[in-house]
């Protein structure tokens, strides 16, 4: 049993040393829409006959328990709003009063949640009246240790009204720990979006998954600590849900696995079309990275100019000139994946190498990057529709290259993972949009979310390094969202196993990709909880 942990609003999940907790998470951990949990509900209630009591019961003892293990000391003020997510509450108040810690349940909206959950144990009750009346909402908070969100459920879409908003902003000035349940109030479960007043949570507990709104930026801000919890639903029919998190558990039963006979040729021969004069950088970059991702083989297409530093930076890459046609098509065919674009530049010479390798790679998967998705917008590199439908492609756009990819004038039209997965099905390549979270969208409109995104992450040439990764894996045989996924993942925690924050440079990934690759996950959550199936630390 772990010990228990006194938290402090704003306190952050870093150990003594500064250095990050890494995510936890089972390899099952889904992302459904606030309407896909929904339906999900009524179908293991309606058509398996899972008693909804139950259910709540389970969320609100569940919810208790982490609460106790994160926040143990302080008196418990649950603020209770009608429907489900109230009754949630309840069945937490009930719980924790039971186990002697002193709870007061404030009634947050109009209709009371149903009263039968508390079992006739008498809490102390409050109304924050029709109006969410300040005064009553102060008075409420003045001597509590710890806040409960269970105001809104994943059902609401648009701005909470007056009554919840004041609710939620008196809680939100309060200055104490908050734990929201299933979502913080006033975050869409759907897309993440914050259209008005919204729960600042410290942490927040997830009944069966986390919410994909809970995942997706604004409303993964709002959401603090994420943890889900596995409260008795029934198992997933395959496809029912369009999301799901990249977590250690799924990232180790997807991870290649060498033979004990085998061999550099098969376990990854990489070309990797890369660096301008001037621009090396981005080639050696990418070529470690690939290297500590477990390629076999790396050969570094690029111009004669950067040869001398790169056979100085990389030994254990192949040089290719890629002014010899012979030797670029002999590099393209004996490899089994091609990495094009960090650092490559758009001019007439790097247009005409991509369109060689492309050809002359044949079927062989290719991963377009940087310029050479710079070279697709222009109308100087392939059709992405064209080129998805003769082989695996995975494009690694960040924001600004996406908006040059679609043409938008201004910023990003829509949702980015809407985006990303529209234009996965209409380009059939698998795309990876990078961001705080990254996402990887595939041709056939599956998402999957980055589990270990950070700011410390944001700096020039990482992108580089992901795409080594990733064209690394796709030589040892991963398909393209596989490798997108698990690049976000092995660079991720490469990138936590350090302390630098802030200070990350791409070399500090690097090193450490091999102790990522070779990281097991921990078998149980931090909190020793058995039911938690997934555990993410605030966002920075």
């Amino acid at each position: 049993m772990a010990p228990r942990v006194t938290g402090n609003r704003g306190a952050s999940s870093r150990g003594r040393r500064g250095r990050s907790r890494i995510l936890f998470g089972d390899p099952d951990v889904h992302a459904p829409t606030g309407r896909e949990a929904a339906s999900f509900d009524r179908f293991a209630i309606d058509r398996l006959g899972v008693p909804g009591r139950t259910l709540i019961e389970n969320a609100g003892r569940s919810a208790a328990l982490v609460l106790e293990r994160i926040f143990a000391r302080g008196s418990v003020v649950v603020f209770a709003g009608s429907g489900n997510n109230g009754g949630d509450g309840l069945a937490l108040a009930r719980a924790l009063a039971g186990w002697g810690r002193p709870v007061t349940v404030v009634r947050a909206s109009a209709k009371a949640p149903d009263a039968r959950l508390l079992h006739n144990w008498p809490l102390s009750a409050l109304d924050a009246g029709v109006e969410g009346a300040p005064g009553e909402i102060a008075r409420a908070t003045a001597s509590a240790g710890v806040l409960v969100d269970a105001v809104l459920g994943t059902g609401i879409s648009g701005a909470p009204r007056t009554p919840q908003a004041r609710i939620l902003e008196g809680m939100n000035r309060a200055g104490r720990p908050l734990v929201s349940l299933d979502i913080p109030s006033g975050v869409d479960a759907d897309t993440g979006a914050v259209p008005g007043e919204a729960a600042r949570a410290d942490v927040t507990v997830a009944f069966g998954w986390p919410k994909l709104g809970s995942l997706l930026q604004p409303g993964r801000a709002h959401a603090g600590r994420l943890v889900a919890v596995e409260i008795g639903f029934p198992p997933v029919p395959p496809a029912t849900f369009r999301a799901r998190v990249v977590t250690p558990g799924w990232a180790r039963d997807v991870l290649p696995v060498r033979p004990a006979d085998t061999h550099k040729h098969q376990v990854g021969s990489l070309l990797l079309l890369a660096g301008a004069p001037g621009m090396a950088g981005a080639a050696i970059m990418a070529a470690r990275a690939a290297l500590r991702a477990g390629a076999g083989f790396v050969r570094i297409a690029s111009t004669a100019a950067n040869r001398p530093v790169l056979q100085g930076a990389v030994p254990e890459a192949v040089f290719v000139d890629t002014a010899d046609p012979g030797a670029l098509a002999r590099a393209a065919v004996a490899s089994t994946a091609v990495v094009a674009g960090p650092g490559l530049g758009v001019a007439a010479e790097a247009a005409g190498a991509l369109a060689a390798v492309l050809e002359a790679s044949g079927d062989s998967p290719v991963l377009l990057d940087a310029d050479a998705l710079n070279l697709v917008a222009e109308g100087a590199g392939p059709a992405l529709g064209d080129l998805g439908r003769t082989r695996p492609v995975l494009v690694t756009p960040h924001r600004g290259e996406m908006r040059r990819l679609v043409a938008a004038a201004d910023d990003l039209p829509g949702l980015p993972h809407e985006l990303a997965l529209d234009r996965a099905a209409a380009w059939s390549c698998t795309v990876l949009l990078k961001g705080n979270p990254s996402v990887v969208a595939t041709p056939e409109k599956r998402l999957l979310v980055g589990g270990l995104g950070s700011s410390d992450l944001a700096a020039a040439g990482m992108g580089d390094v992901l795409s080594g990764v990733a064209g690394s894996l796709m030589a040892q045989g991963c398909d393209p969202s596989v490798a997108g996924g698990l690049a976000l993942h092995l660079t991720g925690v490469a990138a936590a196993l350090g302390s630098e924050g802030p200070g990350l440079v791409p070399g500090d990934v690097i090193a450490r990709l091999a102790a990522a690759v070779r990281r097991q996950p921990d078998p149980k959550s931090p909190l020793g909880l058995p039911f938690v199936i997934f555990d993410q630390e605030a966002p920075r």
